[in-house]
């Protein structure tokens, strides 16, 4: 087996690739289908080595290109970061990359992937034809690991070879453009109590050092080279001082101390809460949270509208 230009070995790629798996897909198109298709189609090992050749650098416009018709739309139709990422599962790396193609000593295709430092080279076996479907066996060879084996699955669609399936898992792109919203969604979430909570710390930081609550989240922003003071206490980052990070507004008040107030709040009767809305709701997130010096984090959809302390409690009793 030769390639067409030949490179020191390169470090190992990364984990993340995830072998997903193809359904049994027999009686999923009938005969009568594949007589009706009776014009020349490319193939199935030279559609499915464009498709990661496409991947390999990235190229989302040519990638689409090897979609079935439905799932080229849907895929059209994700966001950026998106695209790219799935375009990476494909070839297992992180950076665009150049492919290199050539042939096996068996006369199957080889595939190799390589961007700075790092390469991936997927290994073709048999291919299985099955009527108008067709199946390409592939392995991938990982330094110091045993080769992972997957099987990809294409159907002929206008007279060319489109990728239907990846391992047992049928590729639907519009069912998994769903699932990728509400993971952004439950993230972003996510990140918002994250954000609520550090800014809780630094507030109480803040107090202990200057004795009470800042005026505003701007005073716990980053901190000059002269040094940190009550108007700069470097505390949190300038996303945070300015009340809005990772697709959500967080508004900062101080109010009289509540009868659930925590009963080592000595230091005056003063008392804080924090309130974080997604910015576009929806999009950025569903639910709005609250927070306050109890500790207590609350929260609902409120249908992009502001938590309050009536909203149920989130976490731990």
């Amino acid at each position: 087996m030769s390639f067409h230009e030949v490179k020191p070995a390169l470090r190992r790629p990364s984990r993340r690739f995830r072998a997903l798996s193809l359904l049994a897909l027999a009686g999923l198109f009938s005969p009568s289908l594949a007589r009706a298709q009776q014009q020349p189609a490319a193939n199935p090992e030279t559609a499915l080595s464009e498709a990661l050749s496409s991947a390999c650098k990235q190229d989302s416009s040519a990638f689409a290109n090897s979609l079935t018709s439905d799932n080229a739309a849907a895929y059209r139709a994700l966001p950026g970061p998106q695209r790219t990422a799935m375009m990476k599962r494909f070839v297992l790396l992180e950076d665009p990359g150049r492919a290199l193609l050539s042939t096996s000593t068996a006369g199957h295709a080889v595939v190799r992937c390589e961007s700075p430092g790092v390469a991936t080279e997927m290994r073709f076996g048999e291919t299985r034809l099955r009527e108008n479907l067709a199946f390409v066996p592939m392995e991938i060879p990982i330094a110091g690991e045993s080769a992972r084996s997957i099987t990809f699955g294409l159907v002929r669609e206008g007279g060319n070879w489109k990728i239907l399936s990846v391992g047992l898992i049928l590729l639907d792109i519009p069912s998994m453009a769903r699932q990728w919203e509400q993971a952004d969604l439950d993230a972003r979430e996510d990140n918002a109590i994250a954000n609520l909570r550090a800014l809780a710390s630094a507030l109480e930081t803040y107090r202990r050092a200057y004795g009470d609550w800042p005026e505003s989240l701007a005073l716990l922003g980053p901190a000059p080279a002269s040094g940190v003071s009550p108007q700069a206490a470097g505390l949190t980052d300038a996303d945070l001082a300015a009340g809005s990070k990772d697709g959500y507004t967080i508004r900062y008040s101080i109010g009289p101390a509540r009868g659930n107030s925590r009963p080592d709040d000595t230091n005056g009767p003063e008392t804080y809460s924090l309130a974080a809305s997604p910015a576009e709701y929806g999009k950025t997130g569903k639910r709005s949270f609250f927070l306050d010096s109890t500790g207590i984090l609350r929260g609902a959809d409120k249908h992009g509208g502001v938590a309050t302390a009536s909203d149920p409690r989130i976490g731990p009793s």
